[in-house]
């Protein structure tokens, strides 16, 4: 579990896209690490929230988790002096398993770090 980061470090975690930060890997990044209330996807403090549930608060499409792979890949190449560290987004609250989201990472950029048993 992360408690600390460096000042070059990036906290990614599991959003909705409502940008409530109530629960979970969400609401550690908003009470230590900055996230923003409202804030569904990206950059806000030393976060970056990746939306794995909507609005609604049901599980997003495939092809959403998919595009917020390559803006968060997109977001990592663009800032590489940060080192983004990745929790199992979608694992908890979202619901799906990590068998569905590993795979979505596989081919992330180097700074973009795995949790340990997804490397």
């Amino acid at each position: 579990m992360i408690t600390h980061l460096q000042r070059n470090e990036i906290f990614v975690f599991g959003s909705n896209q409502r940008g409530a930060h109530a629960g979970g890997a969400a609401r550690l990044a908003k009470e230590k690490f900055g996230a923003q209330e409202g804030v569904s996807e990206g950059l806000s403090g030393q976060s970056y929230a990746f939306p794995t549930l909507t609005a609604n608060f049901e599980k997003v499409s495939s092809a959403s988790l998919e595009a917020s792979r390559d803006r968060l890949f997109a977001t990592a190449r663009r800032h590489p002096d940060k080192i983004f560290l990745l929790t199992k987004v979608g694992c908890g609250i979202a619901g799906f398993t990590e068998d569905e989201i590993r795979p979505l990472f596989h081919n992330a950029p180097v700074n973009v770090i795995l949790p340990e048993d997804w490397r």
